[in-house]
């Protein structure tokens, strides 16, 4: 079978381990990186890949990981999937991704491309278990308890924010579903951590939640990019009640985003063009190998 050829689109923390995981994917080959600083001078990890600002210069791509803040995927999207390039994103606001899905919709299947958003693993593969959770107990609450850890999608917009040098933005959960935010910042020459905080508080990553902003000399002497998550649902099956179901997990957040997007660039191949989230994929679409001989390791 001849291997896939995929793009990294981005090369942030998700950017450096999606290659680590394609490198170790029997069924991808990476074309190359796409990145805005394609003429500065390579970092020594990437001396034999392709490093460009302009993915025709990649020759044929058959799928791009858009290793992209949340705020520019669509605009990403749209590009790549007009070019008949499947996409897959870690789009990260749970109360918007149903406008990026209709709106990238009609240009998926006017362009006979599949996309696979928010797939990361909250949303993303957590979302399956609440999926699965809620099929076993249908009746009931479901509380997804984040962290402690770090946020990307949240570091990556606290960072964004005017008057702040460096930021890590850090989920504490306080139980039931709430969490406390925490935002460590290296503040500009000039700002003032009343100003940044403002602005912070205000920004939608925030603004639901309680958070907490402290100055800081250093990020890089205290950042961690260890994260986890507690799901519980307590609810019903048939007419029994007290039916109690939890997953729980410790990871490095961007190298299991990473290895859960490159999962569902596998499964682009095997949907009809349009727009999917995980839910709507078949579980088995994201493992490589032969359907049967994974059936029967797997049932």
């Amino acid at each position: 079978m001849s291997k896939k050829r995929i793009a990294v689109v981005g090369y942030g923390n998700i950017g450096q381990y999606a290659i680590q995981a394609i490198q170790a994917s029997p069924d991808f080959e990476l074309a190359g990186v796409v990145r805005r600083e394609a003429g500065k001078e390579k970092p020594h990890e990437l001396a034999s890949v392709t490093v460009t600002d302009d993915v025709s210069a990649l020759g044929k791509v058959d799928v791009a990981l858009l290793c992209t803040p949340t705020r520019s995927v669509l605009d990403h999207a749209k590009k790549y999937l007009k070019l008949g390039i499947n996409t897959v994103d870690s789009y990260d606001i749970h109360t918007s991704f149903l406008e990026l899905r209709r709106e990238l919709m009609p240009i998926a299947r006017e362009n006979n491309t599949v996309s696979i958003i928010s797939s990361g693993w909250d949303p993303g593969s957590d979302s399956v278990i609440r999926t699965l959770l809620e099929a076993c107990a249908p009746k009931g609450l479901t509380y997804t308890n984040f962290g402690p850890g770090m946020s990307m999608g949240h570091t990556v917009a606290a960072k964004s924010t005017v008057g702040i040098a460096n930021a890590l933005s850090m989920t504490i959960p306080l139980g039931t579903g709430i969490h406390r935010r925490v935002v460590y910042v290296e503040l500009a020459s000039g700002a003032t951590l009343e100003e940044v905080s403002k602005k912070i508080k205000a920004d939608p990553y925030f603004s639901h939640d309680e958070t907490h902003i402290i100055a800081v000399e250093s990020i890089d002497d205290i950042i961690d990019m260890g994260h986890g998550v507690n799901l519980v649902r307590k609810g019903v099956s048939g007419k029994t009640d007290n039916q109690l179901f939890e997953f729980n997990m410790r990871i490095n957040n961007p190298a299991l985003t990473s290895q859960i997007m490159l999962a569902c660039a596998r499964a682009t191949f095997k949907q009809k063009p349009g727009v999917y989230t995980m839910p709507e994929i078949p579980v088995i679409d994201l493992l490589y190998g032969d359907k049967e001989r994974l059936l029967a390791r797997l049932v």
